[in-house]
């Protein structure tokens, strides 16, 4: 029999839950204050025609809500916010999309524990908001790392395909993304103009979503369908000239706005950032809400995304034996080609989305959803690796510029497809004076990889070059065939929670989480999936107690412990273990932090934690001829050690003065390698986590008291710093710290009454060389004998012009 966890139990478990605890429903009573308890944020049961409604109130997860009854208490989960809070309506009159720089998130998702305020929140949660992305000019989701200060990304062959890391960590292929609240691929490109913003959950939280690296939850929120109708039509170029067109439709049809329907479309073809590359996006989504009634409405989301580009900047691998020098090359200026033309990528992505949700009655709801995705690829690009002085270079060196590259048909994984799942009740009942909101349900993913069977191009030795001297020419693009399932992911959790709110003071949250995990793996197409690893009732528990002395402030200290998936050492004749996932690791954090919110408009928020999680490394093999074919140089995967980090990391957003918005922070990092296996990496920096991160964004709008011609001007500017990383896991090599500069203005006007945007910005003003990226080349997490380095864009200029009908 199985050991995984049974669906059938999940499924009846959830369903039992559903049918009989719903008859705990209890209507509020009165707080020791002696009113009733009833939340400001409180959400409506069913979307209105903003007809009606001439004023709307912002959202933070992309939905404009009508205000509340006063008398009401708000659903549990928030889960019928119903539409969109892109725009306000304002005497008959919209303001245009984004010109408000509303930068500050009062409400976040919490995947089972629904929407909450950020003061009732025992979490660091930072995000970026959808006025940000829209008047910064994003192209693509990897973009938003830089406005986070614990964020970072390993950038693995082109900005689009990076995979993210909070805190230090590297974060999973898939169990640390989630598309509303979904688990989606992270290492896939996705357009900034489908989503609507960003959030990130900093540290564990294993007991909320199952298994996954401690590198926290990225968060991605669909843009959804409009009470008000609009037609949104923007063009634009980037850089050396990527012409944009992006066409948005949305509102509501039927009786009350029954139906609801958002067409999202986009097309940009092009050259890149340098002379000799191209690049091209094209994507359509369609996301629509079906209201069957005033308490129950259904999601559907489908879209499609190509993302091909060629010629753009190569990464540089530095051997173990280093680089021939005591340090590393000054970054290239990718404003030059360092890539034959015909190098790159091409990708596709198709995902698919549904859920229904219901409000039972004032006190409880549930939400039941499902997501598919297959992301495909093909990759053709080159190896680069930097000299170390040795013969391969004839005694070049990489710190003087110098790699020597290689064309492969690279057989490593080029389809991911992914099957995700959520189910929760939600509910609220009070046991005396104390309330309880209450969770019980589960999450899940299943995901398979496929590699292509062999190689049909042979590998091309294109020459030793200098990253600072002529473009590379020589090659011709490599091609591989077939496929076969390499592998495959199935893990299931289920889900209890308890948050109880003893008075306006105090409050304690707990979740704890039990898991299945199971992993399979193929050592080649001729060879079946065999079974890797597997692990029943994980056990992820996670508190906090919470303390409000008013209103606008919390202090909270959590603790939490998660569960991972084991990495999988690769095949490799070198290996005792080979192709096979190392046991689950635990992870352990504890975090106490101070949440600040003044004037209504500002918010700041402090924490500082300590994180460990276990350290796979590479081990000399106590017995090499057991188990490993190549005795020379055997070693054996295993945990060598644990990587502790503990820092600390603020933030503040929202709007300074009437005209001044801002997003701001810093994080100040110690992450180190201790109890380590080998001596030499004992206490070393962990390769790529910066000891310090910091950016600022100002937005100035000039007051209407300059006249209506003037008022329509806006300015802003943004600085982001990163510190000094090691490269190497001996640390004998670091990349040096670098600071970036990004300004932009835009100006807002009319046309018969319609709202007009013309943007223009440049990033990178400077022109800063910089090394962006930098990562172990072993498996994910892990200590391997090999790093990769990726440079940062050059200056880039952006122009955007948006309509609104």
């Amino acid at each position: 029999m199985s050991c995984r966890f049974p669906t059938a139990f999940i499924v009846g478990t959830f369903a039992s839950a559903l049918l009989t605890t719903s008859a705990l429903a209890s209507p509020p009573v009165s707080s020791q204050s002696g009113q009733t308890d009833v939340q400001p944020a409180a959400k409506t049961a069913a979307p209105q025609p903003v007809v009606s409604k001439p004023v709307a109130i912002r959202a933070a997860d992309n939905r404009t809500k009508t205000s509340p009854s006063p008398t009401r208490a708000a659903p549990i989960a928030g889960i019928l916010d119903g539409s969109n809070g892109e725009t306000l309506t304002i005497h008959g009159h919209h303001a245009a999309d984004g010109t408000g720089a509303k930068y500050m998130n009062k409400t976040v998702y919490l995947g089972p524990l629904g929407n909450r305020d950020t003061l009732d929140t025992p979490y660091s949660v930072m995000g970026v908001t959808h006025d940000v992305i829209v008047n910064q000019q994003i192209r693509n989701l990897n973009d938003l790392a830089q406005y986070l200060p614990s964020v970072q990304l390993e950038v693995r062959g082109d900005p689009n395909t990076s995979r993210p890391q909070s805190r230090g960590f590297e974060a999973d292929v898939i169990s640390n993304s989630r598309l509303d609240g979904l688990n989606v691929v992270s290492t896939t490109p996705y357009p900034a103009e489908w989503v609507d913003n960003l959030q990130v959950l900093n540290g564990l939280a294993g007991a909320m979503y199952g298994p996954q690296n401690p590198a926290g939850v990225f968060e991605y929120t669909l843009k959804r369908p409009t009470d008000r109708r609009t037609e949104r039509l923007s063009v634009g170029v980037d850089s050396v000239g990527t012409p944009t067109v992006n066409g948005d439709i949305s509102g509501r049809l039927g009786n009350n706005g029954w139906f609801g329907y958002r067409l999202n479309m986009l097309h940009a073809d092009g050259t890149a950032y340098t002379q000799g590359s191209s690049i091209r996006r094209e994507m359509v989504s369609g996301d629509f809400d079906i209201h069957l009634d005033d308490k129950t409405v259904i999601e559907i989301d489908a879209s499609h995304y190509t993302y091909d580009q060629r010629g753009t900047a190569p990464g540089f691998g530095i051997l173990a034996t280093g680089v021939g020098g005591d340090k590393l090359p000054e970054a290239p200026d990718l404003g030059k080609r360092l890539a034959p033309q015909w190098s790159g990528y091409n990708m596709e992505t198709n995902t698919f989305l549904a859920k229904i949700k219901h409000q039972i009655n004032e006190n409880w709801s549930f939400t039941l959803g499902g997501l598919y995705q297959d992301a495909a690829r093909q990759s053709f690009g080159v190896a680069d690796t930097l000299c170390d002085g040795g013969k391969t270079c004839g005694g070049k060196t990489g710190s003087d510029g110098w790699y020597s590259s290689k064309a492969t048909a690279t057989t490593t994984a080029d389809d991911f497809r992914v099957g995700s799942n959520m189910a929760y009740f939600n509910g609220r009942v009070y046991t005396g004076p104390i309330r309880h909101d209450l969770v019980i349900g589960t999450n899940g993913y299943m995901m398979g990889n496929y590699n292509p069977v062999a190689a049909v191009t042979p590998a091309q030795n294109l020459g030793v070059m200098n990253m600072y001297g002529a473009s590379p020419n020589g090659g011709t693009q490599p091609y591989y065939r077939g496929r076969y399932k390499s592998s495959s992911v199935t893990s299931q959790s289920f889900i209890i929670g308890d948050t109880l709110k003893i008075n306006e003071h105090w409050s304690i949250m707990g979740t704890l989480a039990w898991s299945w995990i199971n992993q399979e793996g193929a050592l080649n197409a001729a060879s079946p999936l065999m079974k890797r690893f597997s692990k029943s009732a994980a056990f992820s528990p996670t508190t906090s107690i919470m303390y409000k002395p008013t209103e606008n402030q919390t202090i909270y200290f959590t603790y939490g412990r998660s569960v991972e998936a084991g990495p999988v050492t690769p095949n490799s004749a070198s290996y005792t273990n080979t192709n096979i996932a190392l046991p689950i690791a635990h992870s352990e954090e504890y975090e106490v932090g101070y949440k600040l919110r003044f004037l209504k408009k500002m918010q700041f928020n402090v924490a500082g934690f300590r994180i460990t999680s276990p350290y796979a490394m590479y081990v000399a093999a106590a017995n090499p001829s057991q188990g490993c074919a190549a005795e020379t140089n055997c070693q054996t995967y295993q945990y060598g050690g644990t990587q502790r980090n503990y820092g600390v990391e603020a933030q503040i957003s929202g709007e300074v003065l009437p005209n001044l918005s801002v997003l701001a922070g810093m994080t100040w990092l110690d992450a180190e390698l201790v109890h380590a296996a080998s001596s030499t990496l004992n206490k070393k920096e962990i390769v790529g986590a910066a000891p310090l991160q910091a950016s600022i964004l100002l937005d100035y709008r000039l007051p209407t008291s300059l006249g209506s011609f003037a008022s329509g001007w806006a300015f802003n500017a943004g600085v982001h710093y990163m510190g000094n990383r090691a490269a190497n896991v001996t640390n004998t090599l670091h990349t040096g710290s670098y600071t970036t500069l990004e300004l932009g203005t835009r100006y807002a006007f009319h046309v018969a009454k319609f709202p007009w945007v013309a943007r223009f910005g440049v990033s990178n003003v400077t022109n800063e060389r910089y090394w962006a990226s930098v990562y172990t080349g072993a498996p994910s997490g892990t200590s391997g004998a090999a790093s990769s380095l990726y440079a940062g864009l050059p200056r880039v200029y952006h122009f955007t012009l948006s309509a609104e009908f």
